[in-house]
């Protein structure tokens, strides 16, 4: 599968999902990283006008969990569930997209941990973020 096509997959699957209520888009993804985007608009924003946290960190675990999902070895056998996650703020955005792009620091059989770094459209760093996620055995049911 090219990764053409597998950015279409996750874009598709985000229809009717808190990924499409905050309008984030997959949109980039390497060997070992997965980028996605969301525009900064009046509904993502704080009372006082600055990008809400809250939408950084959904942006980073949205993110954070289709990397798993996508690097695993038998995604059809097993899913990726987050475990934790802790996001230190360092700038805000008032407008124009920020960009969430996971990378891997640790990937084992059980346990995913990534660091997302969330940029503004000139590439400063608005949110760091560490995921943990657990890759749990699904059940027959749930297989593909």
């Amino acid at each position: 599968m090219t990764n053409e096509e597998i950015l279409a997959i996750l874009n598709e699957r985000c229809a009717n999902t808190l990924m499409e209520t905050l309008s984030i888009e997959y949109t980039g993804i390497t060997e070992d990283s997965l980028t996605a985007r969301m525009p900064v608009t009046t509904k993502h924003l704080q009372p006082v006008g600055l990008l809400h946290g809250g939408a950084t960190v959904s942006l980073a675990e949205t993110v954070g969990s289709a990397a798993s999902q996508v690097f695993m070895e038998e995604p059809y056998s097993y899913v990726a569930v987050g475990q934790e996650i802790a996001a230190n703020h360092l700038r805000s955005a008032r407008d124009g997209f920020v960009h969430a792009t996971a990378r891997f620091l640790h990937k084992g059989r059980r346990s995913h941990v990534l660091e997302i770094r969330v940029t503004d459209d000139q590439g400063a760093l608005i949110s760091f973020v560490k995921m943990t996620n657990a890759i749990i055995e699904r059940s027959l049911k749930e297989r593909p």
